[in-house]
């Protein structure tokens, strides 16, 4: 069953949060996430929700994206986003 991460980010360092963008969709890839929001235009519909930049990410399952984001290779760059883009994550399983 898919799953979807969902980031509420706030970019703080551009500059960095470039390098870290350029470098995460190849760990993404081989776990077979995908991109399906990554910023752009958005408008609250309800509530007091205001953030700054979503992204949302596919993954086949809550296990593959769990394993993304422990793998190696996205270890080596979530400083860089974390440092760059604070927010919040939250993970969810597709029905």
């Amino acid at each position: 069953m898919a799953a979807y991460l969902i980031l509420d980010i706030h970019v703080k360092d551009p500059e960095e949060y470039a390098a870290y963008r350029e470098r995460a969709p190849a760990t993404l890839e081989q776990y077979g996430g995908r991109y399906l929001v990554r910023g752009g235009p958005h408008e609250t519909v309800e509530g007091d929700w205001n953030p700054e930049r979503v992204v949302v990410v596919e993954f086949p399952s809550v296990e593959r994206a769990k394993e993304w984001y422990a793998s190696p290779e996205y270890q080596e760059i979530v400083g860089l986003r974390l440092r760059a883009a604070p927010g919040n994550t939250l993970l969810v399983e597709g029905v």
